[in-house]
């Protein structure tokens, strides 16, 4: 077993402190990564704090981790020792159900073992995610990062880039549409940046008036407040795709008024209820669509970082130590991050 630190949260109500565990020993198919970097995801706050009632404790939080390998087990292919590498929101999964066989395995149809906060398959053991020094991980769920990417930068695509780029790429977003960018913040930062690189014209969609010279700035045409009914009322049924980022329940409705005919509007942030109700009459009238999306498989993963690499795109980050990562909880608590927290783990040789 690998002796690994890092830091955990031991009950809802607690900070993040060191915490010492094991990590399997490499495996045939495993490789061995030790961790740069990790990105705080917005869902690491809410699972830290028990928000969902799901959480089990200890957890090390952290699913957007980027690193070197250092051992790679005898049946490795794809990866060798001394290149980069990403893990993303879930280390395995059934790999024989229809979504596996599909590439989507975050859609498994007996669960997806997530990087932290669940149960290594086929055990009681807890699965730590990326707030530590190694992790060990199948190969399947590991994507290599090009070198020529800013590491640092990249650790967000493992959560923030895949959920924004998989609906982008699912409902073949590209040049002469009218995309809607709903909510600029970690995902819907990286939201402008992808939907302006498959060629589309972009609007951010925003209630603060104030972050449109941000939008401008990381590729945004246009900027529509939604809170101006007028605004809102010159650009119904003129979208062609909405991606909506909003991580929290809200009204849909007046964002619906905004698609063509056929068009459709994907969440991607709320997990909770949406308040008030979708109504009948949204949808229903020009046979429009909401859906849903989560992440990515990993081929296509794999896929958005070469996109990245091709177009150099990255996230737009705040380097923070270990050490601070409770202070970090409680600025993203009040969003005050342009867009995502990333922790150097080489700090944490200093927080030992």
């Amino acid at each position: 077993m690998l002796k690994v630190r890092g830091y955990a949260v031991h009950d809802s109500k607690s900070p993040l402190v060191p915490f010492s565990f094991e990590r399997r020993d490499v495996g045939p198919g495993d490789v061995q990564i030790e961790i740069l970097y990790c990105g705080i995801c917005h869902s690491d706050l809410h699972q830290a704090r028990n928000d969902w009632a799901n959480s089990l404790y200890p957890m090390v939080p952290g699913h957007e981790i980027v690193g070197r390998v250092v051992r790679v087990g005898a049946n490795v292919t794809k990866l060798k020792a001394g290149d980069f590498a990403g893990v993303g929101c879930m280390v395995d999964s059934c790999r024989r159900c229809f979504a596996c066989d599909e590439g989507l395995e975050q859609y498994c149809e007996h669960g997806a073992t997530l990087t932290y906060n669940a149960r290594e398959r086929g055990s009681d053991a807890l699965t730590f995610g990326g707030y530590s020094e190694q992790i060990v991980v199948e190969q399947r769920f590991v994507v290599k990062i090009p070198d020529t990417l800013d590491l640092k930068a990249v650790a967000p695509l493992l959560c923030a880039g895949i959920t924004t780029y998989s609906p982008l790429r699912h409902w073949r977003v590209g040049p002469g549409q009218k995309v809607g960018i709903i909510g600029l913040g970690g995902l819907g930062h990286m939201g402008v940046k992808f939907a302006k690189a498959f060629g589309a014209r972009v609007v951010m969609v925003t209630t603060s008036p104030e972050k449109g010279k941000d939008a401008r700035r990381l590729g945004a045409d246009e900027v529509l407040v939604s809170r101006d009914a007028e605004a809102m009322a010159a650009h119904a049924g003129t979208f062609d795709f909405l991606l909506d980022t909003i991580p929290v329940g809200h009204d849909v409705n007046p964002y619906m008024s905004l698609l063509k005919l056929d068009r459709t509007m994907v969440l991607v942030g709320a997990l909770t209820e949406l308040v008030p109700p979708v109504a009948g009459a949204s949808v229903i009238l020009g046979r429009k669509n909401l859906s849903g999306s989560a992440i990515g498989g990993m081929a296509e993963t794999q896929e958005m970082i070469d996109f990245c690499a091709r177009h150099d795109i990255v996230s737009d980050i705040e380097m923070v130590k270990m050490q601070d990562v409770n202070q970090a909880y409680e600025r993203l608590v009040k969003n005050d991050v342009k867009y995502r927290f990333v922790i150097d783990m080489a700090s944490l040789k200093e927080a030992a």
